[in-house]
């Protein structure tokens, strides 16, 4: 009876394992980055966006201020999305966040992303679908992470200044105390 439950429960447990590798995040190697922005639309690292007319506090704090757009829709390339965050650090311009949702605007951002920095590497027996997928370019001054939950249909887009955004983590650190 013993050996039967430990048998099991060692299935439950490798089964357990399973979904938890099936569930984890497919994370591809960041790919160089053709065409770095240094920003983005027009918008350089570093700039400061206090004196912007365009842009509408969201979120204010000491050191970490979110903006969005006054009186536009919320779009990325051309394609609808739920909304652009434009975040400083220090009044400097280190960050911006997307947020989506649908395959349909998926495929499209996707296609976008890799038209204008570089195509994703396909390496054979590799899975480009999955429950949740993450896809990086990195340039010389920056970064941009996407990340897509299948289940959901939510997207999310990070685009960093790669000098600047790490400054965001000094904050969080700063202010845990």
């Amino acid at each position: 009876m013993i050996g039967r439950q430990r048998n099991h429960a060692g299935r439950h447990l490798a089964l357990l394992g399973l979904l938890l590798c099936m569930s984890r995040p497919f994370l591809a190697h960041a790919v160089p980055m053709v065409n770095d922005p240094n920003g983005f639309q027009n918008l350089s690292w570093g700039t400061t966006l206090t004196a912007r007319p365009d842009l509408e506090v969201t979120r204010g704090g000491q050191h970490v201020n979110e903006y969005q757009l006054r009186d536009s829709p919320p779009l990325f390339a051309g394609i609808p999305v739920e909304s652009v965050r434009f975040l400083s650090v220090d009044e400097q311009f280190a960050r911006v966040t997307i947020r989506y949702q649908g395959d349909d605007r998926h495929r499209q951002i996707l296609t976008y992303l890799e038209q204008q920095f570089g195509s994703i590497e396909r390496v054979p027996g590799q899975m480009m679908r999955g429950l949740n997928q993450q896809y990086n370019w990195r340039g010389t001054d920056t970064e941009i992470n996407l990340t897509y939950h299948a289940n959901t249909q939510r997207g999310f887009i990070f685009i960093d200044s790669r000098t600047l955004a790490p400054r965001f983590n000094d904050q969080m650190a700063d202010s845990a105390d």
